[in-house]
């Protein structure tokens, strides 16, 4: 079984700053994904060609089931207001998206705490004051049947703003301990590890830096999980010609295969 989370900057790349949607496709074929975390998806979106970027990468990796769940409809950076469960096909949106080549039995989506009006954050690195408007954050929470059996997976991307994405995070792990069994938590955590398998008391299936996309230094991207699906072989962070992070890829061992 292969586990990817990738944050792909609504498929723009860093280098010509362009979004080829077959581009797109050769990245998620490349990576041959069982099961697929996606975030800074965009459907819809003039500047992603209006296209629906969940059901792109579906047909690249071949998913049986899939989910887009948005996280603000209107155009990020610019006009957006925080999505709502009524979320219409046809409607300018960018959220995040789970897929599998496994069936998938039932879809949750959860709405996380945001920060509702603009406030002054101050950047280390250049040394300056920015006003943010903070996006809401939102996870996919899929009930798959897999081939180890029943296997909860849920896909965020939580606030990069320092104490309210640990906030995020405790308050996905509170509503998450109502459902039982195997459970990965995958998706852009923007914190650096040890900090969301300290917060969850979840398993981290792989110790790579995701970010940035060149000499990359920090691990923002994680998969985590609660329970055992086997053994891991094998995991990498994989450099494509798109986004501005690193594909985190997790190789598990066939539990259902002879020893």
């Amino acid at each position: 079984m292969r586990l990817v989370t990738f944050n792909i900057l609504h498929g723009r790349s860093v280098d010509d700053d362009v979004v080829d949607l077959d581009r797109l496709a050769a990245a998620v074929k490349s990576l041959d994904a069982d099961i697929l975390a996606l975030q800074e998806v965009d459907r819809d979106q003039p500047r992603s060609h209006l296209a629906d970027l969940t059901a792109v990468a579906a047909e690249a990796m071949g998913a049986r089931s899939h989910r887009f769940v948005a996280a603000l409809a209107g155009t990020p950076g610019a006009t957006w207001m925080a999505a709502t469960e009524d979320d219409v096909p046809g409607t300018a949106a960018y959220g995040v998206a789970l897929l599998s080549r496994y069936p998938a039995k039932s879809w949750q989506s959860l709405r996380l705490p945001r920060i509702g009006f603009k406030f002054p954050m101050y950047l280390p690195g250049p040394r300056k004051l920015i006003m943010v408007h903070e996006e809401p954050r939102t996870a996919v929470i899929g009930h798959l049947d897999s081939p180890i059996g029943p296997l909860i997976v849920v896909n965020t991307h939580l606030s990069y703003v320092p104490g309210w994405g640990r906030l995020q995070l405790r308050r996905l792990c509170r509503d998450l301990a109502a459902l039982h069994g195997p459970l990965l938590l995958m998706g852009d955590l923007n914190m650096n590890a040890p900090r969301p398998g300290e917060i969850t008391g979840f398993r981290s299936l792989a110790a790579e830096s995701t970010f940035p996309l060149d000499g990359p230094s920090e691990q923002l991207d994680h998969i985590l999980l609660r329970g055992d699906i086997g053994i891991v072989l094998d995991a990498r962070a994989v450099r494509l010609q798109l986004s501005d992070h690193r594909a985190l890829v997790v190789d598990i061992a066939d539990a259902t295969a002879d020893s």
